[in-house]
């Protein structure tokens, strides 16, 4: 049986949060590895990162976010965040806030599936790293389009240029 045939995604749980928290963690130390220092990256702490993960998922039904993971053989492997869009004049009612899949899913079909999870086919944007090529091939493939908007975020010491992608 492939991988793709044993990856299942499901609404996300309180008792995913650690699980999420370590997929989070490590999916930035593989994906952005060219864009932030590797002190930095060595530095996320997924035990913090799980209890605010326990909060999202807590308040993720009054907040209008859906959360969602994917798994192999009962292990996470990736998630997906989508909600109402956080900048305060949103292009689209929703924002893909997040979506992450450990290097070792690449190609397994689970970031479609957790898009389609928490965006199914409806008009969305989202935010990418400027240099993050796979992303953004990825969201292309989906019909999202850059729309010549950019932003920087600051993660701790660091910038990061972000580019808005929109469907």
């Amino acid at each position: 049986m492939s991988a793709a045939a044993r990856i299942t995604v499901r609404t996300a749980v309180e008792a995913d949060a650690a699980g999420i928290a370590d997929v989070h963690v490590q999916a930035w130390r593989e994906a952005y590895a060219h864009l932030l220092p590797a002190a930095f990256l060595s530095s996320l702490d997924p035990v913090a990162r799980t209890n605010r993960w326990r909060r999202t998922i807590a308040g993720a039904s009054a907040a209008g976010t859906g959360v969602a993971v994917a798994e192999l053989d009962g292990v996470v492997i990736g998630w997906a965040t989508a909600g109402p869009g956080r900048d305060e004049h949103s292009v689209r009612d929703v924002e893909l806030t997040g979506i992450y899949v450990l290097a070792s899913a690449y190609g397994s079909g689970a970031g479609q599936m957790l898009l389609d999870a928490v965006l199914s086919d409806a008009p969305a944007f989202l935010w990418v790293a400027d240099d993050n090529p796979r992303a953004q091939a990825f969201y292309a493939r989906n019909g999202f389009r850059r729309d010549g908007a950019t932003k920087t975020e600051h993660l701790g010491d660091n910038a990061l240029v972000a580019a808005r992608m929109v469907r």
